[in-house]
């Protein structure tokens, strides 16, 4: 799974010499929470959020009226308050990259930026949640199992495929967790098979914790 695939591509950018009211129309009319900062060639040099446009205006503890508030901020540009040190990302790194970046970052999106720096894409966390989701296969249609298995040894996924092969039963998804309940396979199969549960539990050392319908 790569960025590529997951980022909102070509995304609304600003100009440095925009000004912070007009940024501020933009996020709320477009229903962004960020807005990336470039140059004349479309190179990175930015980033605006809603965070720091109200801790920079101090909208909050002002003793402005609202209309010198208003006046302030129409008169302040966006190169005054972005966050000019940005982290960024490549297009063709995995997913997990964007995620374990965000964690250690702190921070919720990722400006993704090809070699020149140009912005061509965004990453957030809304979208590595929903391509968790996706890969998890939590929407898709059919029957949900979780077996718990003994043991996490060569051979063990090839009898589980080729149990379901032998049953007629196609495979969507295949997770493996280790928890503080063991080794837990889970497994998403097509239509409703959930007959599969005793096919799944006479294997020795596989046990069957959960069968679910999803979408059915």
């Amino acid at each position: 799974m790569y960025v590529k695939d997951h980022m909102t591509v070509s995304p609304y950018c600003i100009f440095p010499n925009t000004s912070v009211s007009k940024a501020i129309d933009i996020l709320e009319q477009k229903g962004f929470r960020r807005l990336p900062v470039v140059d004349e060639n479309e190179v990175l040099i930015g980033l605006v959020t809603e965070n720091t446009i109200a801790e920079s205006s101090g909208a909050q503890n002002t003793s402005l009226s609202i209309y010198e508030l208003n006046y302030l901020l129409s008169r302040t540009m966006v190169s005054d308050i972005m966050i000019k040190d940005v982290v960024t990302i490549h297009p063709d790194a995995l997913l997990e990259e964007a995620a374990d970046i965000m964690m250690k970052k702190a921070v919720n999106a990722l400006p993704v930026v090809d070699e020149k720096n140009k912005v061509i894409g965004i990453i957030t966390e809304r979208d590595i949640f929903r391509a968790f989701i996706d890969l998890l296969g939590f929407n898709e249609e059919g029957t949900r199992f979780v077996v718990n298995m003994k043991e996490d040894k060569p051979g063990e996924f090839e009898k589980v495929v080729s149990l379901f092969s032998k049953n007629q039963v196609n495979l969507k998804n295949l997770g493996v967790y280790h928890n503080e309940r063991g080794i837990e396979v889970v497994i998403i199969a097509s239509g409703d098979c959930a007959f599969m549960k005793d096919e799944l539990d006479k294997e020795d050392g596989w046990k069957v914790t959960e069968v679910k319908k999803q979408n059915l």
